[in-house]
């Protein structure tokens, strides 16, 4: 059997999960983490066939934990599950280790392909992001500003377009407020913007957010 790990902070997403794999003969989840910190322990603990990624949880999460995991488990294969459909976090994810890349609107049937292939040394992407992945790395004159950020740098601009404050952003990464605000910093420097709004503008425009952002009244 494929002894599978699966990491999401959501309590239905994971019993939704155990669920649809319950249903197959050679998948089974036998472990569960809520947050970076979690998976780093039970990674550590035992060894896993596939872990079942989210890339925004609680702590220590995204591309920088993946590197970690990859660094101090070069065998572990990773399949990333997540609400973020652009390609820009599909290519991040797989330069650091992952073996396959998965949004959470996928049916079952692509879930369970997925995790095989993986667990198989194969790699998995969806034939619409493969398009997208492809495409983009078609010679073109100039890079989008976007794609000149640093992984850490992305995942905090992730969060600014949906409308997270500083501090919300410093709490889910474990960071401090002051370097939260440093990078936000280098985000405005590189992509040559001057406030929050025109980030949002930005990432509406292409296509890199995927629903409107809460600022409140």
């Amino acid at each position: 059997m494929i002894k599978l790990l699966v990491a999401d902070d959501h309590p239905i997403v994971r019993d939704g999960l155990k669920q649809i794999l319950a249903e197959t003969d050679d998948l089974g989840v036998l472990g569960e983490a809520t947050n970076g910190l979690e998976v780093l322990q039970k990674v550590r603990a035992e060894d896993w066939d596939v872990l079942l990624l989210d890339l925004s949880m609680p702590g220590k999460s995204g591309i920088e934990l993946i590197k970690q995991l990859k660094k101090e488990k070069p065998k572990l294969r990773i399949l990333v599950l997540t609400v973020h459909e652009e390609h820009q976090y599909a290519v991040r994810a797989f330069k650091a280790g992952a073996m396959g890349y998965l949004t959470k609107s996928s049916p079952s049937a692509q879930l369970i392909a997925a995790i095989r292939k993986v667990a198989g040394g194969g790699v998995y992407v969806s034939p619409v992001l493969a398009e997208k992945m492809a495409l983009a790395l078609m010679p073109s004159t100039e890079a989008l500003p976007h794609t000149l950020l640093s992984d850490r740098e992305y995942e905090i601009f992730q969060m600014l377009v949906a409308g997270k404050t500083t501090t919300e952003i410093a709490q889910q990464c474990s960071i401090s407020v002051k370097t939260v605000s440093t990078h936000k910093s280098r985000i405005m420097e590189k992509m040559q913007m001057t406030n929050q709004a025109e980030l949002i503008r930005y990432a509406l425009h292409h296509h890199l957010v995927n629903e409107l952002p809460n600022l409140g009244t």
